[in-house]
């Protein structure tokens, strides 16, 4: 193919190109009405984070979105920002950073090709279907002649898809791999049957946990689409400000940010509220995807025993089930979910520096780290909460 052909093109905004253009290479999957694998790189999620504020001036995500032209049409597009520190990405690159400037280079601005906050799994590098080798070639090519020709530090795309990483690598990117906790469907008709799979014990242990978590004295409902309410989120806001502030300082998210949500995403979105006489006192909210959903946010304003691993991992399993999809992604870190039937999972990043002796640094540290992620992955999973193959077990 003539490469004089293809044009990269650099967007200070979604405002700039349409829905149905970016969601083309974003989401054709969703073509015929259906959902997208998952809602985070769509036009109308971006959008909403530009819209409220919560990125461009003044947050430290300046929106720089790639896209790639072939004869005016669009094959390829990434969410790219222009990052002036590390905070809300979730692959760790602090240290990164530390030693860089140690060294008396300049790390930050860098540019990142990420969901802004969402630790979820997916194609960062959004390529329009027979155009996937070459769009995502000159996705790659773009953005780094753009961090080349204007001295930018690095190049990082986080949390892409196994394919997506496999293909960066083969085009002389750096892959890291991290893990998380994802919970897999094996067909179970209901909860229960998926109490069925685990030990005696770890079974007994979530049957209690639930028990103590619905002793809390009111009610817990999941609310989608038309059932969501511009109260729900006012409620919702407030259990976020404190689960932010404690966790991150400032919460990432703007209060308009739901606002927008709630009228262009309420089908993409599933909250878990708890209520006692009437008020929500707790929350966990989901997004929606055509076979997972991805546990996001959760936070409350009364502290119940349990309450959290009812709202946040065992409701979502339930809706998971009931909804037929094939897996839940409860977010970043916490080994605490082993024990609630959150397998760990590998999960994967790209890296490309622009000088080549501190590339070469992290190239071992990646080496290594991936040896580590990896033994730790085995020994997680042998510990698990399912089934052995000790009769005793099966009582």
């Amino acid at each position: 193919m003539d490469q004089a052909q293809i044009e990269v093109r650099v967007l200070g905004s979604l405002s700039q190109i349409t829905s149905a253009e970016w969601d083309s290479c974003a989401c054709p999957e969703a073509a015929d009405w259906g959902r997208p694998l998952d809602p985070f790189t769509t036009h109308r999620f971006l959008l909403a984070l530009e819209e409220s504020g919560s990125v461009g001036p003044g947050t430290g995500w300046q929106p720089q979105y790639l896209t790639v032209y072939l004869d005016g049409m669009l094959i390829g597009a990434a969410p790219m920002y222009a990052k002036s520190h590390s905070q809300g990405e979730y692959i760790f690159d602090h240290n990164w950073a530390h030693a860089y400037e140690n060294a008396g280079g300049r790390y930050y601005p860098k540019l990142q090709i990420a969901v802004p906050f969402t630790p979820a799994t997916g194609r960062r590098f959004l390529l329009r279907p027979g155009y996937q080798a070459v769009g995502m070639s000159a996705l790659v090519q773009g953005a780094v002649q753009l961090a080349a020709d204007n001295q930018v530090s690095s190049v990082h795309a986080t949390f892409c898809t196994e394919d997506q990483a496999l293909a960066g690598a083969q085009m002389g990117l750096m892959l890291r791999h991290s893990q998380q906790f994802h919970w897999l469907n094996d067909g179970y008709a209901d909860f229960d049957g998926f109490l069925a799979a685990l030990s005696s014990r770890k079974r007994k242990n979530i049957r209690k946990e639930r028990a103590q978590a619905c002793a809390f004295g009111g009610e817990i409902r999941a609310l989608t689409g038309d059932d969501l309410r511009p109260e729900h989120w006012d409620a919702f806001w407030e259990f976020y400000q404190d689960t932010g502030a404690r966790k991150w300082g400032v919460p990432y998210l703007t209060r308009q940010f739901f606002d927008i949500a709630q009228e262009t995403m309420a089908d993409d979105m599933a909250l878990v509220l708890a209520e006692r006489g009437g008020y929500p006192i707790a929350g966990a909210l989901n997004f929606i995807g055509r076979e997972t959903l991805y546990g996001r946010y959760w936070g409350c304003v009364e502290h119940h025993a349990c309450l959290h691993f009812e709202l946040c991992y065992y409701r979502a399993i339930d809706f998971a089930i009931a909804q037929g999809l094939a897996r839940v992604e409860a977010g970043a870190q916490g080994e605490h979910k082993l024990a609630r039937g959150y397998l760990p999972t590998r999960t994967h990043s790209l890296h490309w520096v622009n000088d080549p002796s501190f590339a070469d640094a992290i190239k071992k540290y990646l080496d290594a780290e991936a040896q580590a992620v990896g033994e730790e992955i085995e020994i997680l999973t042998d510990y698990g909460p399912f089934r052995k193959s000790n009769p005793e077990e099966h009582q």
